[in-house]
């Protein structure tokens, strides 16, 4: 049993969206995927999936990608990216994957997930201040996902875990690489030592933070970032 992260899986099984108008990089992503996937990931692991899994608009469009995704091996926890148009109410999702016997597949949105010991606990996020052509609209949204971390670190928090991980779709942190925030502030407060992120895409993987820095140890699992491969992240 372990865990592994991978995000931005960007499938477009229901609508007519190929990555590889975005570079050679993403030729055949899907089929590379799958077979990156069945050859690291056994049926207990646990993969968390921060963010932009799927291109649909409407979740009756993302049919065929929750297909694919739940015959991969291993349950698959899945969080809010900024291109999930088809996300919608947790009442709705959790019936939708019920109706569809969509069994390998739980949504984090203000809740947490345990595995073993240790709570995944995570959000959207958003750009952070700082960031370029940040506005008074971005410092809303920014301010409403901080709460909704909160919200799923203090439910996380009530199983008691030996650990927490933060998954965020996101970077903690602006673009040129300055590591402050208020998502930090919150993983300092709540002494979480490990951040899965995922959002950035070719020349913005010079922006990312893939390592250790004042004592958090950060993962950017974008699945062009990691060769479409998911990444483990504990035993």
């Amino acid at each position: 049993m372990a865990l592994f992260a991978i995000s931005d899986l960007h499938l477009s099984l229901g609508v007519n969206k190929p990555m590889d108008v975005f570079g050679d990089k993403w030729n055949n992503y899907m089929e590379r995927i799958k077979e990156n996937w069945e050859k690291q990931v056994e049926d207990t692991d646990y993969v968390v999936l921060p963010g932009d899994l799927s291109w649909a608009t409407y979740l009756e469009q993302s049919y065929s990608d929750f297909c694919f995704l739940n015959e991969l091996p291993g349950l698959k926890i899945v969080s809010k990216g900024n291109h999930d148009y088809w996300w919608t109410t947790m009442s709705k999702l959790n019936k939708y994957i019920q109706r569809n016997k969509f069994d390998k597949i739980v949504f984090m949105h203000n809740n947490s997930i345990l595995y073993k010991d240790i709570a995944i606990c995570g959000t959207r996020g958003w750009n952070c201040p700082g960031s370029d052509g940040f506005s008074k609209e971005d410092e809303k949204i920014y301010l409403r996902e901080l709460q909704r971390f909160e919200l799923s670190i203090q439910d996380g928090l009530k199983n008691n875990p030996r650990e927490i991980i933060a998954a965020l779709h996101y970077p903690p942190f602006t673009r040129s690489g300055e590591l402050q925030s208020g998502f930090i502030d919150l993983l300092k407060k709540y002494d979480i030592k490990t951040c899965i992120y995922g959002h950035l895409h070719a020349d913005s993987h010079k922006d990312a933070m893939n390592g250790e820095y004042d004592g958090i140890r950060y993962y950017l699992v974008s699945s062009d970032y990691v060769d479409f491969t998911p990444v483990k992240i504990r035993d």
